[in-house]
């Protein structure tokens, strides 16, 4: 669901500019079953039995052959290992000209695992839904691909290169497609195999973004018209075919589609307001199609535990900017006995529905937000201000401002047990190296656990699991 800095560009007239304002927001003691303890507690009273036997056995024997009792140690059975996750980090090198570098960081001890050449000046990393292939755009006019792996090397990294002027600004990957917003070509690439392999354009007037998430039936990309009025066109992945044009507001440049695919909501940097579109019906949901925000949203994230939206507002770059908190429930099966009108297939939205719970401050210039996916918070990057606010999602405020090195321009975080992490990628690079740093944050205390280098200048930062 997230998109790089390159996504906040309110001109999209420009591909260059828009892919420098995007990737400026998006590069800106163990207790044992019940069983166990039985047979622990069996073999515990055949010990002490044999043991006493041979107490009366050794005096009678005597010289000779002394009976010793051989226990077999039983091992307990602890709990499945957790599965191994990942941060995937992408910097451009510093001399032009030359590839970027994917760095893979073990999730649980924050060590380098891995790193591997992608292409030349990238500028924009993706997952795919599964978060086992990444994806990176490059200025080279290629898009390279890799396995998430601990084994990657540079020969594995796939290319491809895209049509002339392509300029693409974002990817979205699910199920064995690829989908590639082209705004210097008007179009939505569609891609396929390993390495990938173009199989046709759909025509998008001035593309920025394709949203989607997992399992989804359809996708929507996003784009504008001449007059600059925005749309977003349904792409059928079945078929890979488009159906409806939508009308949402001006210069939409982002959206988050909801994990069962029923709604998606498209940022409308230009107009302060996010569109609602009912996926299932493939229309403008009804009655909550248009939702009033802050000035100038860019980024969003969804709180799926508590069925709400958060909404990154950039403000006018000299004051705060500020989080929106916005009610989105939709009505369940629960609700059928006394809402005859609510379809658990294709519910209606809920009572409460687009009503903005809270507008929480935060620093200056916000460009993204990472929800942890239990709900309990949400981390703010601030570029102008190079912090972090973190969010109390329970009474919506901030509770803490984390600095970090340099300004930063992505940010994703995971859930982990004892602490998760925030990973936040800058710009910036630091003296005497000229490389720019992550910074990892832990959710447990919200303080800054450790850098990393990222030997160039950062681009995204992307976690295999949320």
């Amino acid at each position: 669901m997230i998109y790089n800095l390159t996504l906040s560009i309110a001109n999209t007239s420009s591909s260059a500019g828009v892919v420098l304002h995007l990737a400026r927001i998006e590069a800106q003691g163990i207790i044992q079953p019940r069983a166990l303890r039985h047979s622990i507690k069996s073999a515990g009273r055949s010990v002490l039995a044999v043991a006493a036997l041979a107490s009366v056995l050794v005096p009678v024997i005597g010289c000779g052959n002394t009976y010793r009792p051989v226990v077999s140690a039983i091992n307990p059975v602890g709990p499945a290992a957790q599965p191994q996750k990942f941060a995937v980090a992408v910097a451009s090198s510093p001399n032009a000209g030359t590839p970027g570098l994917v760095t893979i960081v073990d999730f649980s001890g924050d060590t380098v695992l891995v790193t591997a050449n992608v292409g030349v000046g990238p500028y924009y990393l993706n997952l795919d839904t599964s978060g086992a292939t990444g994806y990176t755009l490059n200025s080279d006019t290629t898009v390279t691909s890799f396995d998430i792996s601990t084994s990657l090397q540079t020969r594995d990294v796939l290319q491809t290169t895209l049509l002339t002027g392509a300029a693409p600004s974002s990817i979205f990957s699910q199920g064995g497609y690829t989908y590639i917003a082209e705004p210097g070509r008007n179009a939505v690439a569609e891609l396929r195999g390993s390495p990938l392999s173009l199989q046709q354009e759909f025509g998008i007037s001035n593309s920025i973004y394709v949203v989607g998430s997992t399992s989804t039936a359809r996708a929507y990309a996003l784009g504008s018209t001449s007059a600059g009025l925005g749309t977003a066109t349904a792409i059928e992945i079945t078929s890979n075919t488009t159906s409806t044009t939508l009308n949402v507001g001006r210069n939409p440049i982002y959206g988050v589609m909801t994990a069962d695919g029923k709604r998606a909501f498209i940022m409308n940097k230009d107009d302060g307001t996010v569109s609602v579109i009912n996926a299932q019906t493939n229309q403008l949901d009804t009655p909550n199609a248009t939702l009033p925000v802050g000035v100038a949203p860019i980024w969003a994230d969804l709180v799926p535990t508590k069925a709400e939206l958060v909404v990154a507002n950039s403000g006018n770059g000299t004051t705060a900017g500020s989080l929106s908190i916005i009610n989105i429930p939709l009505c369940s099966a629960a609700a059928l006995p006394t809402n005859p009108n609510c379809n658990a297939t294709n519910p209606v939205d809920a009572v409460g529905f687009g009503d903005t719970l809270a507008t929480v401050p935060v620093g200056k210039s916000p460009i993204m937000v990472a929800v942890l996916q239990d709900g309990t918070r949400a981390y703010v990057a601030n570029y102008a201000d190079s912090t972090v606010s973190v969010v109390n999602l329970t009474n919506n405020t901030v509770t803490a401002t984390i600095p970090v090195v340099g300004r930063p321009i992505y940010i994703a975080a995971t859930q982990g047990t004892p602490t998760g992490k925030v990973y936040v990628v800058s710009a910036d690079t630091v003296s005497p190296n000229k490389n720019s740093v992550m910074t990892v944050i832990r959710t447990d205390t919200d303080t800054v656990q450790t850098t990393i280098n990222l030997q160039g200048t950062g681009v995204s930062v992307r976690v295999t699991a949320p």
